[in-house]
């Protein structure tokens, strides 16, 4: 499973960024496509992005709205939520991707606890005030503009390095973020995806849907003893299978001695031919 979820991971960000001619020219793409939101943290400004990310235009249409619902990016992100949930942070977001990669660095692992669980509803504050308030008061994207690290590793340093005329307006903000990012990456050394877990707000906005999405993975209560393996050898904050800081990767299931864990797809088809057959 692991294997195959870092195929669908590594294919995911290369469609995203498939304007590979980008990073050679410092160019952002503006094709028709550009507006279209990928579902993962992508940043719009990366030279290989040929989609949007979903959060940057959600704060861009905050702030232009004005009292107007924006429809398109509501439903979009309602759309995704209702498909996949947090399977995107799992399997589709590149970010995510780094971050995982970047724990492989051998180090001293600091494992999950009473603090990293607190430190996780830290991610539904940063959407309140930086996604909603300070995007709707300073008619700017305020998480792309002061802390999201996608748009510095993805955006900002490719573009500098491909634009000198872009390195020479680089400011006190850059430099800002940059702290931002480093921070972030070197925690995620020690801490398996720090940024998914205590920082992320599309993440956040994802995990509201986990319950009620399409995919993903659930438990089968009829088999489950109530081991707590599950939960105990999850790298994430989970309280049980599948909820808001599950990020749906499926892991748990290798873990599960009862085999009590599955995706809701094999679940509803199973219930369903057990159904059939007490028809029968």
């Amino acid at each position: 499973m692991s294997l195959k979820r870092k195929y669908i991971q590594v294919i995911s960000a290369l469609l995203y960024n498939a304007n590979f001619k980008g990073f050679a020219e410092g160019k952002i793409y503006q094709g028709k496509i550009k507006n279209v939101c990928v579902p993962g943290l992508n940043c719009y400004s990366c030279p290989g992005a040929v989609g949007a990310c979903p959060l940057g235009s959600f704060q861009n249409a905050i702030y232009s709205s004005g009292k107007t619902i924006p429809f398109y990016i509501v439903g979009t992100l309602l759309l995704l939520g209702v498909i996949f949930g947090r399977v995107i942070c799992g399997f589709l977001c590149p970010f995510g991707l780094i971050q995982e990669l970047i724990y492989k660095i051998p180090s001293p692992k600091i494992k999950k606890n009473k603090v990293t669980k607190a430190l996780s509803k830290l991610k539904y504050v940063i959407l309140v005030v930086f996604v909603f308030v300070l995007s709707a008061i300073k008619e700017y994207p305020a998480f792309c503009k002061y802390i999201c690290p996608a748009g510095t590793i993805e955006g900002g340093i490719p573009l500098a390095l491909g634009n000198p005329s872009i390195a020479a307006m680089l400011g006190t903000l850059f430099t800002w973020k940059s702290i931002v990012l480093c921070i972030i990456v070197i925690g995620a050394v020690f801490i398996y995806r720090d940024f998914c877990r205590f920082i992320c707000p599309l993440g956040a906005i994802y995990s509201f849907f986990n319950k009620i999405a399409f995919m993903g993975v659930c438990v089968d209560e009829t088999k489950c003893d109530n081991c707590g393996r599950c939960i105990r050898e999850c790298k994430m904050d989970v309280s049980h299978v599948g909820d808001m800081e599950c990020i749906q990767c499926g892991e748990c299931k290798a873990k599960c001695h009862k085999n009590a864990i599955m995706s809701k797809r094999e679940f509803y088809k199973r219930n369903g031919e057990l159904k059939n057959e007490k028809v029968q």
